[in-house]
């Protein structure tokens, strides 16, 4: 039996994806910066890099964690109670582009547009929110 997801779950895929993969660049750099078995062998987890990009990249990350803690409950919360509607689809989709953006202004230090972005995925975990109260 074949099950589609909801495209709310779908984009949710996508943001636990991206996610997941958001630490590659900025550990490669670490190697690179320190060379392998220093990267490797730091058993306090200091990642401090000389590249003010791969910082930047890592809060970006740690950012977009904290944020999936908030925006997967919604979506699954918005799937089990079957409150799924084009509105929430939309908002699931854009909340994963808002963050994909963030992720690179973050990184790039791109003045305005790095609270522009962060702003507009919150303001898709509100319509979620709203959803699930039914308001909209």
């Amino acid at each position: 039996m074949e099950h589609a997801l909801s495209k709310e779950v779908y984009w949710l895929v996508l943001t636990v994806f991206m996610t997941a993969v958001m630490w590659v660049p900025y550990i490669f750099n670490h190697i690179l910066e320190t060379g392998g078995l220093k990267a490797f062998w730091d058993p306090y987890g200091d990642t401090a890099n000389k590249a003010a990009w791969a910082d930047r990249m890592m809060h970006a990350h740690l950012n977009a964690v904290e944020n999936l803690v908030i925006f997967a409950p919604l979506v699954l919360l918005i799937e089990i109670t079957h409150l799924n509607s084009p509105l929430t689809a939309t908002a699931a989709m854009i909340y994963f582009f808002a963050r994909l953006m963030h992720f690179w202004v973050f990184t790039f230090a791109v003045p305005y547009l790095r609270a522009l972005t962060f702003l507009m995925g919150f303001a898709m975990q509100m319509i979620l929110v709203a959803r699930l109260f039914q308001y909209i």
